[in-house]
Order: structure tokens, then C-alpha cells, then sequence
């Protein structure tokens, strides 16, 4: 029989991660004195010392790694299983680190262009809707780049050229979309994106995707890499907002989200007060 400390030296286990593993029934000693409370181990348990040690070095939890040691036909399933998801979140911090190093070096800054006047492909993004969670910003992404993926797909297929960078917007740019936009959770979103071709290949495409026409104007526009987050999103109005324009301001019912590979670029139209003026 080995003593704790005996055991511990062996296995290079401190002494109060045996006792821990013992709480947690995940490597119980051989004997344990009713007196003192002294626990004992032997040799044959250096072995399942060992193996706990190399499951507990990948990062598995003590919850995990007791299920590997009662079922072990399973084990190399679970340890596969534990494997994805570690490569997910090293992904994820390499994205957010990649997003932190461009933030410092260069932090987004607001900038003024014209746009041009183009056709865009537009469609309702299905069974998304402006949300405010992580979990929902997460869900949008994938639900846009899928209809975006879609459209384009479909548009090509008949001969249609994607001209530009697609983008999203709330679904207000026509009565009907915006109709069918408005569900009990909110607003939902709509991709648009640039194309070019003949008009009658253009007014052949499918009816789920509307031929729409984007008028040429100005705006202003700040990209912020990496995921799109509600915190970005607030962080691009209030950058937005807070840019001074010389007998102007920005119109909120007709703001972009361009979808770069690398980040997300939000926009919002110019609106000049002679504009107003005229419109009143």
C-alpha cells in the first residue's frame, strides 16, 4: 500500500487534487483509516492515475473523464467529441484575438463616400429577426450568409452577374417585404445584393427574390472587423451618430450592414436639411 504522499510523489498528483478526485469519485483510494481519515492507494491504481492525468490534460472536465472511466467503449467518442469542441473555441479565440490586434492598431473610424445607383437581388432572410443576445446575433449571421449564399447561387444560375458586396437591412425597402418582415418578435432582416445583366434575365429570376432598384446617394460608413455583435452594432451608430455633418444628418430607416469577409462595414444614408425641405 502507498501512503498519500507516497502516491502523490509517484504520480505527480499534489496531494489536495487526490483528495479533490476522491471527493469527486474519480480516483478513490484503496483504503481510507476510520481513525485518522489517512487514505491509502496501491500500485495498480497508478495506472488509472495516469490515464485521469492525460484526460484531465486535454482539458476534459472531471464530469467527462469519470463518464470515459465507467464506460470505456465510449471514451474514444467522448474524447473526439471533446476535441471539436476545443478546436471550435480555439477558433473563436483566434478570431477574437485577430479582432483585438486590428481594434489597437487601428481603432474604426467614420468615413464619407458616394455610393451609385445599382440593381440589387433582394430576399427575406427566413425566420430571423432583429435580436439583442449573443445566441440571436449568432443565429442572424448563419441565417443571412445562408439566404445570401442561396441568392446568389440562384441569380447565377440564370445568367445574372453579383456586381458587388451584398448586404443587409431591415425589411422596410418595399410595402410587401416590410409586411411580411413584421412578426410578434420584431422586424425581420433582408439581404440585398448588387447584380448586373439584361432586363428580361433580370425579371426572369424566381419569385421569392425581388428585382429592386438602389438609388445613388451619399453615406456614411464605419467598418469593425471580425462577428457582428450587438455591442458592435451599437458601437457603429454611436460612432455614426456622433459625426458631425455640415447641414445634414444621417437617415436610421435607410442604414446598411455591408458583409465582408473579415468584419462587418454598417452605413447609414445623408439626408441634407434642403432635402427635408423639399420632402416637406
Amino acid at each position: 500500500m502507498l501512503s498519500i504522499s507516497e502516491f502523490s510523489e509517484m504520480c505527480h498528483l499534489p496531494p489536495q487534487t487526490l483528495r479533490f478526485y476522491h471527493s469527486e469519485g474519480l480516483l478513490v483510494p484503496s483504503d481510507v483509516n476510520e481513525r485518522t481519515g489517512y487514505r491509502a492507494y496501491t500500485f495498480e491504481q497508478v495506472e488509472q492515475a495516469m490515464l485521469i492525468t492525460a484526460l484531465r490534460g486535454t482539458g476534459m472536465s472531471v464530469k467527462l473523464v469519470r463518464r470515459a472511466l465507467d464506460e470505456p467503449d465510449v471514451a474514444p467518442a467522448l474524447l473526439q467529441q471533446h476535441s471539436t469542441e476545443v478546436h471550435r473555441q480555439r477558433q473563436a479565440q483566434d478570431e477574437a484575438i485577430s479582432d483585438a490586434r486590428e481594434l489597437l492598431s487601428s481603432w474604426p473610424t467614420v468615413r464619407l463616400r458616394h455610393v451609385p445607383a445599382m440593381t440589387v437581388a433582394s430576399k427575406l432572410v427566413p425566420g430571423t429577426w432583429i435580436g439583442d443576445s449573443p445566441r440571436d446575433w449568432a443565429e442572424i449571421d448563419a441565417a443571412v450568409i445562408a439566404t445570401v449564399q442561396d441568392v446568389v447561387k440562384t441569380v447565377e444560375s440564370c445568367g445574372v452577374v453579383v456586381s458587388g458586396t451584398p448586404w443587409r437591412v431591415w425589411a422596410t425597402e418595399a410595402p410587401e417585404q416590410e409586411r411580411q418582415g413584421r412578426t410578434a418578435e420584431g422586424q425581420r432582416w433582408l439581404v440585398q445584393i448588387p447584380i448586373t445583366g439584361d432586363e428580361e434575365t433580370v425579371t426572369a429570376l424566381p419569385g421569392d427574390i425581388t428585382v429592386q432598384f438602389f438609388e445613388a446617394r451619399d453615406e456614411l460608413s464605419i467598418f469593425i472587423p471580425g462577428k457582428s455583435s450587438m455591442a458592435k452594432y451599437g458601437t457603429a451608430l454611436s460612432r455614426l451618430f456622433a459625426h458631425p455633418l455640415d447641414a445634414a444628418f444621417i437617415d436610421v430607416s435607410r442604414m446598411r450592414q455591408l458583409l465582408h469577409h473579415d468584419g462587418v462595414e454598417t452605413t447609414a444614408a445623408i439626408c441634407t436639411l434642403d432635402e427635408t425641405d423639399m420632402a416637406g
